[in-house]
C-alpha cells in the first residue's frame, strides 16, 4: 500500500506528460491498424492529448509545491507556466501541419511522434531537478527537433539545415555537459540543483576559478538554444532550410524550454556568481538585439529575415531574465513570451499558406498580397505590427511592461538600446507591410503568377484555425495584461 501511495504521489506531479505518453502509444497503435489514408484520427489523438494535458495542469495550479521521483523532478508554478507555454506552442503549431503535409506528402504519424517527444521533452526540461534529467530532457528536446528540420528529405535546403543544426547541436551539448561535470565535482559529487549550491558551500568552491568554466560552459550550451549572438550562426539556415510549420514549432518552443532552463540553473546553482551570470547575460543580450535587428534589414527571404527577428527578440526576453532581483523580472518575462508565442505562430501561419500556394519566401513576392487574399494579408499585418511592438496590440504592451521593470531595476543601457533597436526593427516590418498594401511590381515572378492558380487548391481551413486564434490574441491580450502578469508573478519560485 505504501508502494501504491508513493507511485500516485510521483505519478500525479507529471500526469500531464503521462497523457502525451499514453498518445504517442495511441498513435504508433492506430498507424498499425488503420488505413493509412486516414489520418484524422492522428491528428485528433495528438491535439486532444495535448488539450488535456493542459487542462490538467491548470487543474494543479494552486497545488503546493513538491518534488517527486527522488529529486529528480520539482513541480511548481513557475516551471508549471513554463509546460503550459509549451504545451500551447504545441497545439497552435499542429494545425499548420495537415495541409502543409498533404501537400508535401511527408509521414504523418512520424511527424506528430516527433512533436509530442519534442514537447514532452521541453516540459520535463522545465521542471527537471538534477543535471542528468536536464540532459536527457534537453536530448530529447534536440534531437526531435534535429530531425524535425531535415524532414523533407528530398530537399537540398532541408538536408543542410540539419547537417549545420546537428553539427553545432552536438557541439554545444558537448560544452553544456563539461559545464554540468563541473558543477557536479565542485559540489563533491551532488547532482540536484539545491544540494549543489549546498555542495559549494560546504566545499567552500563557489568563488573557485572553477566556477567561471562551468557558468562560461553553461552558458554557451544554453546560448545556442537561445540564439543568442555568437551562438546563433545555426539559426538562419535552419529556419531556412526546415518545413516552415517547423520553424514555428522551434522558433517558439525552443525559446522557452531554454530560459525556464536558464531562470532556474542562473538563480539556483549561480546565485553566488550573481553579479558575473548578470554581466555575461546583459553582453549576449546587447549583441543579440543589436545584431540581430541590423542584419534583419538586408534579408530577402522572410524565414532568414524572422530568424534574425527572433535573435533581436530574445535579447529583449534576457531583460526579463536578467532583473531577477526585482518583483517583475521574472513576470515580464513570462508575459513576453506569451505574447510573443502568439506573435510568431501567427506571423507563421500566413508564411505557411503562403508557401504552399506559392513555393516562395522571397519578401518581394509578397507584393500586392492584399489584393489576392486580403485576410491573410491583414492577418500577417496585425502579427507584423505586434512584433514590431505598434500600440495598442499585444507586443506594445509586453515591451512596454518587460522595459518598464527593467528601468525600475535599473537596467538603463539594456533598456535604452532594447527601446532604440525597437525603433529599428519597425522599419524591416514596415517594409513587409507595405509589400503586401501595394499593387504589385510589372515584374511578375513565376511564383506570383502561380499564386492565383493555386489558390483554391490549397485548403486553409486548418491553418485559418491557428492564424484566427493568433491575431486575436497578438490584438487583444494587451487590453487585459493585468490579470496575466498576477498570475505570471504568482508563478516566481
Amino acid at each position: 500500500m505504501k508502494e501504491f501511495n508513493l507511485l500516485l504521489f510521483h505519478g500525479s506531479s507529471i500526469f500531464p506528460e503521462c497523457i502525451l505518453i499514453l498518445a504517442l502509444f495511441l498513435l504508433i497503435v492506430i498507424d498499425l491498424i488503420a488505413d493509412q489514408k486516414d489520418t484524422a484520427w492522428l491528428y485528433l489523438i495528438s491535439l486532444t492529448s495535448l488539450m488535456i494535458s493542459i487542462a490538467v495542469l491548470l487543474f494543479q495550479w494552486r497545488e503546493e509545491p513538491i518534488i517527486s521521483f527522488f529529486g529528480n523532478f520539482q513541480t511548481n508554478n513557475f516551471n508549471k507556466i513554463f509546460r503550459f507555454l509549451i504545451l500551447l506552442c504545441s497545439t497552435l503549431c499542429i494545425p499548420l501541419s495537415v495541409e502543409y503535409i498533404q501537400c508535401t506528402k511527408m509521414a504523418v504519424t512520424e511527424f506528430l511522434l516527433f512533436i509530442l517527444t519534442a514537447t514532452l521533452g521541453g516540459m520535463f526540461l522545465s521542471s527537471a531537478n538534477d543535471l542528468a534529467t536536464i540532459f536527457v530532457a534537453l536530448e530529447c528536446l534536440s534531437l526531435c527537433s534535429y530531425l524535425l528540420s531535415g524532414y523533407t528529405k528530398r530537399d537540398v535546403r532541408s538536408n543542410e539545415a540539419i547537417m549545420k543544426y546537428l553539427l553545432m547541436g552536438g557541439t554545444s551539448s558537448s560544452i553544456l555537459v563539461y559545464g554540468l561535470s563541473w558543477l557536479y565535482g565542485l559540489s563533491g559529487g551532488e547532482i540536484q540543483l539545491q544540494e549543489i549550491t549546498n555542495g559549494l558551500i560546504n566545499t567552500q568552491m563557489y568563488n573557485s576559478p572553477g566556477i567561471w568554466i562551468a557558468l562560461i560552459s553553461i552558458t554557451v550550451g544554453i546560448g545556442f538554444k537561445l540564439s543568442l549572438v555568437p551562438f546563433h550562426q545555426w539559426t538562419p539556415d535552419v529556419y531556412e532550410g526546415s518545413p516552415t510549420p517547423v520553424v514555428a514549432f522551434l522558433s517558439v518552443t525552443s525559446k522557452v524550454a531554454a530560459s525556464a532552463l536558464a531562470t532556474r540553473i542562473f538563480d539556483i546553482v549561480f546565485y553566488f556568481s550573481l553579479n558575473e551570470w548578470h554581466i555575461i547575460l546583459e553582453i549576449l543580450a546587447i549583441i543579440s538585439m543589436i545584431l540581430g535587428n541590423l542584419i534583419a534589414i538586408t534579408q530577402t527571404s522572410i524565414k532568414r529575415m524572422l530568424a534574425y527577428s527572433s535573435i533581436g527578440q530574445i535579447g529583449y526576453i534576457l531583460i526579463g531574465i536578467i532583473d531577477r532581483d526585482s518583483n517583475n523580472g521574472y513576470a515580464s518575462m513570462i508575459t513576453y513570451m506569451l505574447f510573443y508565442i502568439f506573435m510568431n505562430i501567427g506571423t507563421f501561419s500566413c508564411i505557411v499558406l503562403f508557401s504552399l500556394r506559392t513555393g516562395t519566401d522571397n519578401i518581394r513576392d509578397y507584393a500586392g498580397l492584399y489584393t489576392k487574399d486580403p485576410f491573410s494579408a491583414f492577418s500577417l499585418t496585425l502579427c507584423l505590427l505586434s512584433l514590431a511592438g505598434i500600440p495598442p496590440l499585444a507586443g506594445f504592451f509586453g515591451k512596454l511592461y518587460l522595459f518598464w521593470c527593467g528601468w525600475q531595476a535599473g537596467s538603463y543601457l539594456l533598456v535604452s538600446i532594447g527601446l532604440f533597436m525597437s525603433v529599428i526593427s519597425i522599419y524591416y516590418y514596415l517594409k513587409i507591410i507595405k509589400l503586401l498594401m501595394t499593387e504589385r511590381n510589372k515584374e511578375i515572378t513565376p511564383h506570383v503568377q502561380n499564386y492565383n492558380k493555386l489558390s483554391f487548391s490549397i485548403s486553409k481551413n486548418y491553418i485559418e484555425l491557428s492564424m484566427i486564434v493568433c491575431v486575436i490574441a497578438s490584438t487583444l491580450l494587451g487590453i487585459v495584461i493585468n490579470p496575466i502578469v498576477i498570475i505570471a508573478q504568482d508563478t516566481l519560485f
